[in-house]
């Protein structure tokens, strides 16, 4: 039967510019880590790469390169049709798709194309990407449609970028089938209600890969939006890019070093730190630690930390209570001692407004206006002034 459509995700998925390729050397750094902790962590395993375009994505070439010595089962990498994109190229088929027997110049322009690696084609005695198949998938949708929903259950492990747009909904997707992956989305991904519980429940992680150095992607060359030019390509700089997985790695459980509160008062020279020294909230029951090298090893109660934690978060030295803005669960609300009326935003053109949204976030009061903007006014503190600290995440030591 043929798949119906739906409007309104056709229009997002047009609507998005998410094509971005992942450079070679970082996938390698990456997955390495992964092999360093469970060498047999590809072994007799089935890999989906839903990526955009499986004959320029760096992780269908990286995979089927290593399909051998990885001990793989099947690769499987699916890719967008050239028109079902935003930014559409001067479409010109490669040469290893126009000579496979299943080309169809009518096709191949408007339909998603599917890439198979599972045994030896040429019989060179030896499986590589010389081997991959290629065939046309029947509907131009994308990774929800009933065909890649099939392949999504038949693989082990998923691994791709998919669009930011979707990303809540490619989680989702992927946690349906209850599948192990490695995806790269935006740090501000971590902070989204269906994203946090699970990094909380220790169904989602971070690696800790991505630096300065690996924010380079590169892009189609039709895209007119792009930061430089490096031998004939085009590579746009993505901000805070995140990986997120569920394999596991050695990073992970390597307990963060810390120093006692008195250490870190008296050695400690970040700035953030010094202008809050472990202040106490207002509105909840927890110390402010602006900076992750800051959190102190002799803190036994609760701590707001920054989000960046995350990226050196261990698991068997830190448990993961909640986070701001989120409002806290039945479970944690008695950690909230403090609720704001009528509270006031102060912004820098010196108007204000309603907003009690201040309730959500840990506050901290000051006896004169905050030299940063915007700050706030509420009944509850009569001649005082708050601050609020964005995107926090409650922490605690273990026990």
């Amino acid at each position: 039967m043929p798949q119906k459509s739906n409007a309104n995700l056709h229009k997002a998925n047009k609507a998005k510019n998410d094509e971005f390729y992942t450079q070679y050397p970082d996938i390698q750094k990456e997955i390495n880590a992964y092999l360093e902790y469970n060498p047999d962590v590809f072994r007799d395993k089935t890999i989906l790469l839903p990526c955009d375009d499986p004959e320029r994505s760096n992780f269908t070439k990286f995979f089927a390169q290593n399909f051998e010595p990885f001990w793989i089962k099947k690769l499987i990498s699916t890719s967008f049709a050239n028109e079902s994109k935003i930014y559409k190229d001067d479409y010109k088929p490669t040469d290893f798709e126009t000579q496979s027997p299943k080309f169809d110049k009518e096709k191949t322009n408007i339909k998603w194309k599917i890439y198979v690696l599972d045994h030896d084609t040429n019989q060179n005695w030896k499986i590589d990407v010389d081997d991959l198949e290629r065939e046309y998938l029947e509907w131009d949708w994308d990774f929800r449609s009933d065909e890649v929903k099939k392949l999504r259950d038949e693989a082990d492990i998923i691994i791709t970028n998919p669009p930011f747009s979707l990303f809540r909904e490619f989680v989702a997707w992927i946690m349906e089938a209850n599948k192990k992956f490695v995806i790269i989305g935006n740090q501000n991904a971590i902070t989204y209600k269906e994203i946090f519980p699970l990094i909380k429940e220790n169904k989602v992680w971070l690696w800790v890969t991505m630096d300065s150095s690996n924010r380079w992607f590169q892009v189609p060359d039709s895209f007119t939006e792009f930061h430089k030019i490096e031998n004939g390509k085009k590579y746009a700089f993505v901000a805070w890019p995140v990986r997120f997985t569920n394999l596991d790695h050695w990073r992970r459980h390597k307990p963060l070093p810390l120093m006692t509160m008195a250490d870190n008062v008296k050695f400690n020279k970040n700035k953030e730190i010094q202008e809050h020294w472990y202040q106490k909230y207002d509105n909840y029951d927890a110390i402010e630690v602006s900076n992750v090298n800051a959190i102190p090893s002799d803190y036994d109660w609760i701590m707001w930390v920054p989000i960046s934690f995350l990226r050196k978060y261990c698991p068997e030295q830190f448990e993961i209570i909640w986070l701001a803005p989120e409002r806290l669960s039945e479970k944690e609300s008695s950690l909230q001692i403090k609720r704001y009326i009528n509270a006031i935003q102060h912004k820098a053109d010196w108007t204000t407004c309603s907003w009690n949204k201040v309730n959500d976030w840990p506050v901290i009061v000051h006896d004169k206006i905050p030299n940063k903007f915007p700050y706030y006014t509420s009944e509850t503190v009569q001649n005082k002034y708050l601050e609020v600290l964005y995107a926090r995440i409650l922490i605690r030591h273990k026990k």
